[in-house]
């Protein structure tokens, strides 16, 4: 099957991109301007399309939405190098404040509008040349996409972009009214899923393309996320004000029946997709743009051009997939030494790799205690936390060029390529960990236990500053070589967007919010579809050997009878743990006070291994981001009609 090759083009300045009266898009032969005659032919259809897929890139992968996706909630905090940035402003732990000039959410505004634009397009003047259904609902599913997302994070948002809704937009006008999140559901959301739905093939008419299946999910999540919207259980306030009814007649439980419905459906009938063997499958780079994935953020390490970012060095910006950086600790500040440690001669024995159990440090976030004692309690039979962090750092120091057999780790013990320099235990040891130093100086305050050649943190002394990285997203490459290749450039792996599994969580969560459930899909089922999977293992990440176990009948025997909501969303924590879901899932159920209110975690400087627990002040006007001020400043509107834009509690 042919493979979408999309080129990289910035987009129009971010400070005007819904009020200008054109787009730049991402295709083969970029253009600045597009008219309504252009997506009348097949040349700017195909190009439109093109640039739909490449927008994603913008927006996943870009470490500063993911930081608002993440940190703030229970999966993360800031890191020892994301105190007094935005990450720890985002945390809401100190006195910072997330404005409408410091909120990394604004991403998702300034880049989801070109593309509706684009969409609109497309949709409006496609059918004039006999382009197909199936092409233009590539369009809906993608203006339905990026509404859903703007909806869930800032509430209504206009569908006239300037002129008319959801019209191609070529004028000049720089006003701008919000509509309600009710008219943004059942004007564009929902129609444009529906159609694209039923029209829609099975498979992607490219690797990667959208399908039935992936429109599927997104109307399933649609309908779920505004059910919940609809039913308010804990009377968060919406924006623009308007009352919590459906214009078409239907109260939240027909939405959560719907949810039900269209998930089961489609799991039903999943085309080419299908739920991997083993956790790890899902995960692991060299199975990238597997069965279970159905929609990513593209790159690739073969071009610079196709990968919207250089090969060899990324500064963290614009099409750059950083995200996983935030999440990697400095594990390159480790010592062993050349010699023994009577007479230590230091070297950095794990060096900065483009591999996936390492990849580049920025340190800016960090996960909580509570992933590790709660979420991830069963490090046993659950192979997600083995799939999912990289627990051991291993000896690469050859491939810098340092020539030693071995080295001298903890207790004066030799250790050689490829063993365990540090390892994250998986649960506090009965026996004492000395943090000190005094004699095994491994520059980053880690520990050492009596006969271990490695050092060692436990779980209760994971801090800011050293922590398990997230081997899930690391990156993967093909032309390292013998060497360490090139860590320093962003990922050239995809970075995933929507997994066929989730069918299963909308569906449950459905359930659990009173859908009628067919035989063998209950909730309990649902979950246990899941849970039997994560049982399953074919290697272990922390060993480095393979490990063909299953567990499955123990995970589903540990499943509770009666499924509700925290356990649901504890099941997404464990699967999809640093992917960028959290945020929404909690704003989505209103959950997000009751689970990520306080957390615990150790310091951020050398040797800080004393738990602390810290509170976070999540009010009711936080589960809407702020409209961006660069958005509130291009407006040609009066002050108070420019006040009237904002979201409460941030004026």
């Amino acid at each position: 099957m042919k493979r979408l090759r999309i080129k990289n083009l910035k987009t129009v300045a971010a400070l005007t991109l819904l009020l200008s009266s054109c787009t730049k898009i991402l295709d083969e032969k970029p253009r600045a301007i597009y008219t309504p005659e252009y997506f009348k032919t097949e040349k700017g259809v195909y190009g439109g399309l093109t640039g739909m897929y490449a927008h994603l890139r913008w927006i996943f992968g870009n470490a500063y939405f993911y930081n608002s996706c993440m940190t703030g909630t229970d999966e993360a905090t800031w890191g020892a190098s994301g105190g007094g940035s935005g990450f720890q402003t985002h945390d809401l732990s100190g006195t910072q404040l997330i404005t409408p000039q410091a909120s990394d959410a604004s991403n998702i505004w300034y880049n989801a509008f070109p593309n509706i634009n684009t969409a609109n397009g497309v949709i409006e003047n496609a059918t004039a040349v006999g382009i197909s259904e199936a092409l233009i609902a590539e369009a809906r599913f993608f203006r339905a996409f990026d509404y859903f997302m703007l909806v869930q994070t800032f509430g209504g948002v206009p569908l006239d972009l300037g002129s008319g809704e959801l019209a191609f937009n070529i004028s000049t006008l720089r006003t701008s009214k919000r509509n309600t999140v009710p008219e943004v559901y059942t004007k564009v959301i929902f129609p444009d899923l529906v159609k694209a739905v039923n029209d829609l093939p099975v498979s992607g008419r490219v690797i990667g393309g959208v399908t039935k299946t992936l429109a599927s999910l997104y109307l399933s999540k649609a309908y779920l996320t505004y059910g919940w919207w609809l039913q308010n259980p804990n009377n968060i306030p919406t924006y623009p004000a308007t009352n919590r009814t459906d214009p078409d007649g239907h109260d939240a439980q027909w939405y959560f029946q719907k949810a039900y419905d269209v998930a089961t459906q489609a799991i039903a009938n999943p085309g080419p997709f299908r739920l991997q063997e083993t956790y790890y499958d899902v995960n692991v780079g060299t199975n990238d743009r597997n069965s279970e994935i159905l929609l990513y953020a593209d790159h690739t390490e073969t071009s610079e051009l196709f990968n919207g970012s250089s090969l060899t060095y990324a500064g963290g910006g614009d099409a750059d997939n950083f995200a996983s950086w935030m999440l990697t600790w400095n594990y390159t500040s480790i010592t062993s030494s050349k010699t023994n440690w009577s007479s230590p001669s230091t070297v950095n024995s794990v060096q900065r790799e483009a591999a996936q159990a390492l990849g580049r440090p920025w340190v800016r976030m960090a996960p909580p205690h509570e992933v590790f004692n709660k979420t991830f309690a069963d490090k046993t039979n659950d192979s997600r936390y083995d799939g999912t962090f990289t627990t051991a750092y291993r000896g690469n120091w050859p491939k810098a060029g340092v020539t030693n057999e071995f080295l001298y780790n903890a207790n004066n013990l030799q250790v050689r390529p490829g063993d365990a320099i540090l390892t994250f235990l998986d649960q506090d040891p009965g026996t004492p960990i000395d943090y000190l130093n005094s004699v095994y100086k491994s520059s980053v305050g880690v520990g050492v236990l009596p006969g271990r050649a490695d050092y060692v943190v436990a779980p209760s002394g994971i801090s800011r500053l050293v922590y398990p990285g997230l081997w899930k997203l690391g990156p993967y490459r093909t032309d390292n070589g013998s060497g360490l290749g090139q860590p320093n450039a962003a990922s050239t792996r995809p970075f995933n967007i929507a997994k066929f599994s989730e069918l299963y969580f909308v569906a449950a969560e459905a359930a659990v919010k009173g859908a009628t459930t067919q035989g063998g899909k209950t909730a309990r089922d649902l979950m246990n579809v899941i849970r039997s999977r994560a049982g399953k293992w074919r290697w272990s990440n922390q060993g480095n050997v393979a490990k063909v176990v299953d567990n499955s009948a123990a995970m589903i025997a540990a499943t509770p009878a009666t499924i509700d909501l925290n356990y649901i969303l504890a099941e997404r924590s464990r699967e999809y743990y640093g992917e960028g879901y959290r945020w929404y899932d909690l704003v989505r159920t209103q959950s997000w006070k009751e689970i990520a209110a306080s957390y615990t975690i150790c310091g951020p400087n050398v040797g800080d291994h004393t738990p602390v627990k810290f509170t976070r002040k999540i009010e009711n006007y936080h589960f809407l981001r702020p409209i961006p001020q660069g958005q509130i400043d291009n407006m040609d509107m009066p002050a108070a009609d420019k006040a009237a834009y904002q979201n409460p509690g941030y004026l």
